[in-house]
């Protein structure tokens, strides 16, 4: 008996302590909610649900992407796979003439169907996905033709977006910057316009495979208003499409991104052609400076020399090397030959001037010679550095005689004879007679080259034939290339 009391008072203990416990533990979880309370949760009846742990469906299960093969295009062995196009020109970068080619800055948009990646959806809203899901589906392998570098934006992140829509529409739109080549023709250079051309085309898949067309037609391509070139105005922007053919692959669809640009004439103007011009106005001075002063006229003409030199290798050293005259070489060129002929027209002078002085001095050497041997066979005094003299008296009524006369000859106004007044009426005149070899002979002679050996009639007539021919040229280049 009392083994079974003592049986009973162990059962008993082991149920209180059972029971506290259970208090305990419920004391616990009420504090806890209590607690939970003050921090801002809710006090509901209702079981918080910890979503972080609750199952996902994955964006690859949604889009089924492991339930096909998406290294084939859509519709495979069907019909072509219509691909739209759209670009938004974001900035034209640059233009160099030098290289030929042009920098461009756009966003590259692409809309297609592909049936495989459709999704159920109750709301109807598309899922917007960035790069890393374009490595697993189909996209269209689109390209830049003539294109020499390109790449994609990656900062902060590769500048790639991809949308899908339930019914399995996509669009994939890319941000790019590209440099492609731009056939110029520079023979106005630089009174002309360039058309440049940015072109697009499928790598891989023929006109049979894929179907690529501008989405809205003109107004596929958009531009940003600010948009500005330093040397260039943007006139327009277009867009056309056309087949392409390769004799070993086929026929692919490829789009055309055309613009105009027509350069500015405003910086060339003060940097080439006034420059010039100046030069040859500058050359024109020369035209002005005396004949003998042969440093002056000649460091001017060969100053305006080297500086034309000197512009036409500016102009050059940025242009390409092509093998047609432009037409600032024309301006240059000519200005140059204006400026060399004035330089050519002082030498003329110059020599011209040497050659009539020398004569002239033969001229006077002769005549001296003369002058000696007939003073000494007339035995009258020598008058050296002179011409041969004589002294003609002049009547009254405008007849002369020269036998009367000559005994006067070499003698001063003291030393002649006083005048009688039967002879008041005569006028003693000193004649410098040439002799018969420079006599009406020469003169006919040299009356052909009067002109050419009257150096002051050269510049004379530079100082008009030049700003004259100059100006006509000027007309007839502005009125031709404007």
């Amino acid at each position: 008996m009392p083994y079974y009391i003592k049986f009973l008072s162990l059962i008993f203990c082991l149920i209180l302590i059972g029971e506290c416990r259970k208090h305990k533990s419920r004391k616990r979880r009420w504090s806890g909610a209590v607690e939970s309370h003050k921090h801002g949760a809710p006090l509901t009846g209702k079981k918080i649900v910890d979503n972080t742990k609750s199952h996902k469906v994955k964006t690859d299960h949604l889009l089924r992407v492991d339930d096909h093969d998406f290294t084939m295009r859509p519709a495979f062995a069907g019909p072509a796979v219509p691909v739209g196009v759209d670009v938004q020109v974001e900035s034209l970068d640059s233009i160099s003439e030098v290289d030929m080619d042009f920098t461009m800055t756009l966003y590259l948009r692409h809309y297609w169907k592909d049936e495989r990646l459709s999704f159920p959806s109750t709301t109807n809203k598309s899922m917007t996905f960035d790069g890393r899901l374009v490595k697993k589906i189909w996209v269209p392998d689109v390209f830049f033709v003539h294109s020499k570098r390109s790449f994609i934006h990656d900062t902060t992140t590769e500048n790639i977006m991809l949308r899908v829509f339930p019914d399995g529409h996509v669009l994939y739109s890319l941000r790019v910057t590209v440099t492609a080549a731009c056939n110029m023709d520079f023979s106005r250079f630089p009174l002309d316009s360039q058309t440049c051309t940015l072109e697009l085309e499928s790598y891989a898949y023929t006109d049979e495979d894929l179907m690529l067309y501008w989405k809205s037609g003109d107004e596929s391509l958009s531009t940003d208003d600010r948009i500005s070139l330093s040397q260039f105005l943007i006139q327009k922007f277009h867009t056309t499409s056309r087949l392409a053919f390769y004799s070993s692959t086929g026929w692919y669809n490829r789009l055309y991104i055309n613009f105009t640009l027509r350069r500015h004439i405003f910086f060339f103007l003060l940097q080439t052609y006034f420059p010039a011009t100046l030069m040859v106005m500058l050359s024109w001075v020369s035209f002005w400076i005396d004949r003998r002063a042969v440093p002056a006229r000649v460091s001017l003409g060969i100053t305006t020399v080297l500086t034309m030199s000197t512009i036409i290798t500016g102009v050059n050293a940025s242009m390409p090397r092509v093998s047609y005259i432009k037409a600032v070489d024309i301006y240059l060129w000519v200005s140059f030959v204006f400026v060399f002929l004035s330089v050519l027209e002082y030498a003329a002078v110059n020599y011209l001037t040497t050659v009539r002085d020398g004569k002239d001095r033969k001229l006077r050497e002769k005549a001296r010679e003369q002058s000696l041997s007939l003073a000494r066979e007339q035995s009258l005094p020598c008058t050296c550095g002179m011409s041969h003299t004589g002294t003609v008296m002049v009547d009254g009524d405008g007849t002369y005689s020269e036998a009367d006369t000559n005994s006067l000859a070499g003698y001063t106004r003291a030393d002649a004879p006083e005048d009688t007044p039967e002879k008041q009426e005569h006028m003693v005149v000193h004649l410098s007679l040439d002799n018969e070899s420079t006599g009406t002979k020469k003169k006919a002679r040299f009356r052909s080259f009067s002109l050419m050996q009257n150096t002051h009639a050269i510049d004379t007539y530079s100082r008009m034939i030049f700003p004259g021919s100059y100006i006509i040229f000027n007309l007839i280049y502005w009125s031709a290339y404007c």
